[in-house]
C-alpha cells in the first residue's frame, strides 16, 4: 500500500465535532494543521469554535507548533466537502454501527485511497466498521483518551482487512503529532484501556455496594494511591518494582499466588436501583455543589500540571515540538 508521507499531511479533516471531535480539532490546530470539521448539530460550528477558543489558552501553555492558528479551522455540514482533498480523517459519529459504517464507506469514497481513514470509536472492532469500504486497508482505529487534546494515549488497532502499512503510518502520524500510541495486536470489542479502566470501576463498584467504602473514599484510594504511580508506570512493571531487586520473577514467586486468590475474591456487582442510587449520591456527595463544568475545569487544571510535571521529568516530552 502506498501512502502519503506523514510529514506531508497538511489538512486534517475531522467527522463528528461534539467533545470528542472538537478536542481532535484543537490539538491538530496546536499542531499547525489546517483542519475542517464537520457535523449535522445545528450547533455543531458555534459548540466546536467554542471548545477551542476555551481550550486554547492551555494548548498555548503547553506549547505551540509552527503556524498553529485557531482561525486555520473551517467548518461545513457537508461531508463530503469536508474530507475532500484531506490527508488524513478522524471520524466520532455517534456510537452506532450501523450509521457509522454507512459514514465511513461515504467517507472512503471520497478521500484519496493513499490517505488514512481513523475512527475514534470506543467500542465497535475496525472489522466491523470496514465492512462497506471500497478501500477497507486504510481503516484503522485510533482511539483517544477523553479530553484528547490534553491526554495523548491512542489506541491503534487494525481490522481483517486492513493493511500493515496503515497500522505502521498511523503509528507514525500519531507518535509524530505527540501522541504515545499503543498498538492492540488483535481485535477485541472496547480495545485496551477502557477494558482496564472497566476491570478496576467494576471492583469499586463492589466495594461500594458490599459497604466496604463510600463512593469518595474509594476514588480517593485510586486518586491518592495508585493513580499517582500509574501516571508513571503501568501496573506491571509497578508490581515488578514491588518484587525488589528480583523483579517480576521475584514478585511472582512470592506474591503471584496470593494475586491469584485475591483475583477469585472480586466481586461481579449488579447495577441494582439500590446500586445505581449509592453511586448517583455518592458522587453528588464527592462533587460537593461542583457543577459538571466545574469539575471538568478542575480535571483540566490538573492534567495541564501533572503533563508539565511529566515534561519537566522526562526527555520524550520534547518530542512534541521537535516532531511538528
Amino acid at each position: 500500500m502506498a501512502l502519503i508521507g506523514v510529514e506531508s499531511v497538511r489538512r486534517v479533516a475531522i467527522v463528528g465535532a461534539g467533545t470528542i471531535g472538537a478536542s481532535w480539532a484543537a490539538w491538530f490546530l496546536a499542531r499547525g494543521y489546517d483542519v475542517c470539521a464537520t457535523d449535522p448539530a445545528p450547533d455543531g460550528e458555534a459548540f466546536a469554535r467554542g471548545f477551542i477558543r476555551r481550550a486554547w489558552p492551555t494548548l498555548e501553555r503547553l506549547g505551540l507548533a509552527a503556524g498553529a492558528d485557531p482561525d486555520r479551522l473551517t467548518f461545513t455540514t457537508d461531508v463530503e466537502a469536508c474530507v475532500r482533498g484531506a490527508d488524513f480523517v478522524q471520524e466520532q459519529a455517534p456510537e452506532r454501527e450501523a450509521l457509522k459504517q454507512e459514514l465511513l464507506a461515504r467517507i472512503d469514497a471520497v478521500v484519496a485511497p493513499d490517505r488514512i481513514i481513523a475512527s475514534s470509536t470506543s467500542g465497535f472492532t475496525p472489522s466491523s466498521l470496514q465492512s462497506r469500504m471500497t478501500h477497507p486497508g486504510r481503516l484503522v482505529v485510533g482511539h483517544p483518551f477523553n479530553p484528547p487534546h490534553l491526554i495523548p494515549l491512542v489506541e491503534v488497532v487494525g481490522g481483517k482487512a486492513t493493511d500493515e502499512a496503515a497500522i505502521q503510518w498511523a503509528i507514525a502520524f500519531y507518535e509524530h503529532v505527540g501522541k504515545k500510541t499503543i498498538r492492540l495486536l488483535k481485535e477485541i470489542p472496547g480495545h485496551l484501556a477502557n477494558r482496564l479502566q472497566s476491570a478496576l470501576w467494576r471492583e469499586a463498584v463492589h466495594c461500594i455496594a458490599e459497604g466496604v467504602a463510600s463512593v469518595e473514599d474509594t476514588d480517593k484510594a485510586i486518586a491518592h494511591g495508585p493513580g499517582l504511580r500509574w501516571a508513571i508506570m503501568g501496573p506491571t512493571l509497578t508490581f515488578s518494582l514491588a518484587g525488589g531487586e528480583g523483579g517480576m520473577p521475584h514478585f511472582l514467586d512470592h506474591l503471584g499466588e496470593f494475586m491469584e486468590t485475591r483475583w477469585e475474591e472480586l466481586g461481579r456487582p449488579k447495577l441494582t436501583p439500590e446500586v445505581r442510587r449509592r453511586l448517583v449520591e455518592g458522587v453528588a456527595e464527592e462533587a460537593a455543589g461542583r457543577s459538571i463544568p466545574d469539575l471538568a475545569r478542575d480535571r483540566d487544571t490538573k492534567l495541564v500540571a501533572i503533563l508539565e510535571a511529566l515534561q519537566k521529568a522526562t526527555s520524550g516530552i520534547g518530542e512534541t515540538d521537535k516532531h511538528s
